[in-house]
């Protein structure tokens, strides 16, 4: 270790150079820039490489944490990256999304009396550094299994099930709603936060392994699981969690109100941002409203704020404690402008004469004792209305499957909310031959967890297929879906 490095404070870590506010606030650009070589080596350099590291327990995939972290510290990049590929078909994405502060890194020993290490950012340098070499050989071909599979959903459980299913060597087929690949990644997660370039060149290399990927196919109306399992031996579900959920409050119906599914999508997928080259109908609202604490509510208000927004007010029911959202994603819209009005509850949506969004009417909480959830209950506080003047309302409150697959199988079992009744830990619904994981099964979740149930499904799809006859089926358990992210 050089001289300034034994020197230095192994309390603090090494902070990531951002963009600034100002800058930033205009245009798509990512706000990180990224660690350099000597800044990703300096804070791998931190770790204190435990005999049995904590961390690797908090990761869904089981990423050998410090393992990369040490050839980092070393500098040896290529191999860090090839490390954690092992376990994680998306490092470049998952360096940048995933809320490593409440898993990887809460389990951190540095945490203790200091920052914990920064695995998301060193994750991130790692996956950069090889995807920016160009150091990605091709993979040997495995020995072809004979039993051909079908995923549904190419978000990041589908994605993760489909890398870890052609790498066993099953003919793997990838069927995508939209017309482009990435599923919550490409559609809801903002270029600022996920540059869609990464998120392709990930699915352009499960592509070159061998996986086939179909694009514009909605399963459940093109085709039916049933008629899939007439061609394939096994199919797994990832469609996610599409469906928005609303407060069913006066006013929802009006013009100028989205969720932000439909929001973000118009804008990610549909290229509103982009007014020359598409003409997607996004309003160009002066005042804007975000209902929500969670990440999806962040994204919507910078992207509103992006869109050209004077004003973004997020109206969240609880506490700055309670919010969902990551604590950098906070603080980055806070940076950009975005207003935060905690404590108080939308009861209704005001509009004018020609039906578009004028107001919303409010009521201000306090807060009571904790509820399912563990946080805090919002108690109304009785004559404490408020009005904000808006043209525009964007619902970020959570999302529920969309019940096309789950309708179209009235043989699988699924949830008093909408989601797949599936095992924990194999993934297997209750129909033969179906796996499922993701947020079909849980609910909203983080993108890491989502990669985790993929991960698990493909391995027990691989074992149940390669098993000699008879082949048993069973379901231990249902996992029970969150209330939604921003509620």
């Amino acid at each position: 270790m050089t001289p300034d490095l034994e020197k230095a404070d192994r309390s603090k870590r090494v902070p990531m150079p951002e963009r600034p506010p100002q800058d930033r606030r205009k245009d798509w650009d990512e706000v990180p820039f990224g660690y350099t070589a000597e800044e990703a080596r300096r804070e791998a350099r931190r770790c204190l490489f435990c005999k049995k590291p904590r961390c690797i327990e908090g990761c869904p995939v089981g990423i050998d944490i410090p393992g990369f972290v040490k050839l980092i510290a070393d500098g040896k990049f290529e191999e860090a990256a090839d490390r954690i590929l092992v376990a994680n078909a998306l490092p470049a994405v998952c360096g940048r999304v995933c809320p490593q502060e409440t898993q990887c890194e809460i389990k951190c020993v540095l945490g203790k009396k200091g920052d914990p290490l920064a695995i998301g950012h060193l994750e991130r340098f790692a996956a950069d550094w090889k995807r920016e070499q160009g150091v990605f050989p091709a993979q040997p071909k495995p020995r072809p299994s004979g039993f051909k599979v079908a995923v549904v959903g190419s978000g990041p459980a589908g994605l993760t099930c489909a890398g870890e299913l052609v790498r066993c060597g099953h003919d793997t087929t990838l069927f995508e709603a939209f017309h482009k690949p990435g599923g919550v990644l490409v559609y809801g997660i903002p270029e600022f936060r996920l540059p869609k370039s990464i998120v392709q060149e990930e699915v352009e290399r499960l592509r070159t392994r061998g996986v086939q990927i179909v694009t514009s196919a909605v399963v459940g109306k093109l085709e039916t699981v049933d008629e899939l399992l007439a061609e394939y031996d096994a199919v797994f579900l990832g469609v996610g969690a599409g469906a928005p959920m609303f407060l069913d409050i006066p006013g929802e119906e009006l013009l100028g109100v989205y969720s932000a599914n439909e929001y973000l999508t118009r804008v990610n997928l549909m290229r509103a941002y982009d007014r020359k080259q598409a003409d997607t109908p996004v309003l160009r609202s002066r005042h804007v409203a975000v209902i929500g604490g969670g990440n999806v509510a962040m994204d919507s208000a910078r992207t509103a704020i992006r869109l050209g927004a004077e004003e973004v007010t997020v109206l969240y029911r609880r506490s700055r404690t309670e919010m969902p959202a990551r604590a950098a994603e906070i603080h980055h819209a806070e940076e950009e402008g975005v207003r935060l009005e905690l404590l108080t509850n939308p009861m209704r949506i005001l509009g004018d004469e020609h039906g578009w969004v004028r107001a919303i009417e409010c009521l201000r909480m306090k807060l009571g004792e904790p509820d399912s959830s563990g946080r805090r209950r919002p108690v109304p506080i009785p004559g404490s209305e408020c009005t904000f003047e808006v043209d525009s309302v964007i619902v970020a409150i959570g999302n529920r499957p969309n019940p096309i697959v789950p309708s179209t199988t009235p043989d699988m079992q699924t949830s008093e909310w909408g989601t797949v009744v599936a095992d924990e830990k194999t993934g297997r619904t209750t129909k033969s031959k179906v796996w499922a994981g993701g947020d079909i099964v849980t609910g909203a979740a983080t993108v890491i967890s989502a990669m985790g149930a993929g991960q698990a499904a493909a391995r027990d799809m691989d074992a149940y297929l390669r098993s000699p006859e008879p082949r048993s089926w069973a379901v231990r358990a249902c996992t029970v879906p969150t209330d939604g992210e921003g509620a």
